[in-house]
C-alpha cells in the first residue's frame, strides 16, 4: 500500500470512528475501545503530517 493510500484509509477510518464515538455513551466499554483506536489513528495521521484541526470532532 502506498503512503497516499495509507493516508486515505486512515482519514476515512478516523472520520468513521469519530461518528461511532459521538453516537456511543462515553462511559461504555465500546467507547473506551474506540478511544484506543482513535488515539492510534491520531498518532498515525500526525506522523504523516496531517493537520487534525479540521478533522478531529472529538478533541480528546
Amino acid at each position: 500500500m502506498s503512503e497516499k493510500e495509507m493516508i486515505k484509509v486512515s482519514v476515512e477510518e478516523f472520520s468513521r470512528l469519530q461518528n461511532y464515538m459521538l453516537a456511543a455513551e462515553k462511559e461504555s466499554d465500546s467507547y473506551k475501545l474506540m478511544k484506543d483506536r482513535y488515539i492510534e489513528l491520531k498518532v498515525i495521521l500526525t506522523s504523516f503530517g496531517i493537520n487534525l484541526t479540521e478533522l478531529d470532532k472529538i478533541k480528546e
